[in-house]
């Protein structure tokens, strides 16, 4: 559908809003009235962006006709107003084609963010850690909450795995191309001859799963306690505190003990699982989707290298868009919008060539 079609289509869906919020019969039933008055707000920034765009493309109609006047003076003053007017109209294209560009139904959710060490063993966790570090400082940076749900240290400060809810308000809309494998290019300290290392981390970035998303039931359920145990596995706990949850039709597994109760890390493994199980169903889909569209950037697969760190030259490359960036320092201190920005900035372009194809 060309964009003047869809834009007329929102335009009277918008007026069509506009008349039921007036019917007394509707102002009576608060629950239309409410749902309706949500649809018409939700409906507002592209209606108004959309009558701005065609006022401006009738201004440079009309000062297109002048040009055939006698009158130079006239048609030089239509010249230098069609020359302000085109960069105007192009801006408000661009903005309404972003704005029609389908939207991510996840977008606005929290997120839960998994980080697990690959390959390269404790410098692997290490880096875990350092990306670990990254993601918070964002998060600080857009001050967003960020919770700890489980967690494996190293004896030297790294993480075999940690897991953490991250809340804020469009939280996954700004993390969720950051699944995959990154790959970092160092020298660890234990490495005495100055030889640069290769390790890799795989990070998930999942939708965080209400109770309404995802129904699982008690008896699908396997959950175990034990005690609680630290780097080298040692105990930390004297009360079976602990817990491991099965999902017995798909067989996943999630284990927390961070938290000295028993219940609260229950709540916990819960919440990582669902968000595990509302993951996987998406997964389908998007295999399906992507049959007849590739417009992702990157396949989201966890075996996919979508990233280097690279210390010796203080870059940092997303090879998804092909993006190198000398900024390393500044990106692992959380200043993630370089990296971010392009990345959804192509996808929105993506998905827009698919759509009018």
């Amino acid at each position: 559908m060309e964009l003047i079609e869809q834009l007329e289509k929102i335009e009277s869906q918008y007026l069509d809003l506009e008349k039921k919020l007036s019917d007394p019969e509707i102002i009576r039933d608060q629950d239309s009235y409410q749902k309706y008055a949500k649809e018409l707000s939700s409906l507002l920034p592209i209606v108004s962006a959309y009558r701005n765009y065609r006022e401006t493309l009738e201004e440079i109609r009309k000062n297109q006709d002048l040009l055939d006047e006698s009158d130079e003076e006239l048609r030089q003053l239509a010249r230098e107003e069609i020359r302000a007017l085109k960069p105007v109209s192009e801006d408000l294209e661009r903005e309404l084609r972003e704005m029609l560009t389908p939207k991510d139904p996840n977008d606005e959710k929290n997120l839960v963010l998994e980080i697990r060490a690959g390959t390269g063993g404790e410098e692997a966790a290490l880096f875990a850690a350092s990306l670990f570090r990254m993601y918070t400082r964002f998060a600080e940076l857009k001050r967003w909450k960020v919770d700890i749900l489980s967690s494996h240290t190293t004896g030297v400060g790294g993480f075999k795995e940690i897991i953490a809810l991250i809340e804020g308000k469009g939280a996954y809309s700004r993390l969720k191309f950051e699944s995959g494998v990154h790959r970092v290019q160092r020298v660890p300290v234990t490495e005495t001859q100055g030889r640069v290392h290769t390790s890799t981390v795989t990070v998930a970035v999942l939708p965080e799963a209400e109770e309404v998303d995802v129904d699982i039931e008690p008896e699908e359920l396997r959950i175990d306690v034990y005690r609680s145990s630290g780097p080298g596995g040692q105990s930390v706990n004297t009360t079976d505190s602990a817990v491991r949850v099965t999902h017995l039709p798909t067989g996943i597994v999630v284990t927390c003990q961070d938290e000295k109760s028993q219940h609260k890390n229950k709540a916990k493994a819960l919440q990582v699982l669902r968000a595990r199980l509302m993951d996987a169903k998406q997964r389908e889909l998007h295999e399906e989707i992507s049959k007849s569209r590739k417009s992702q950037v990157g396949t989201g697969e966890r075996s996919e290298r979508i990233r280097t760190y690279n210390f010796p030259q203080g870059r940092v490359t997303d090879h998804r868009i092909g993006l190198t960036l000398y900024k390393l320092d500044t990106i692992l201190e959380g200043e993630l919008e370089p990296v971010i920005e392009p990345l959804i900035a192509n996808y929105r372009s993506r998905m827009q060539s698919s759509d009018q194809l």
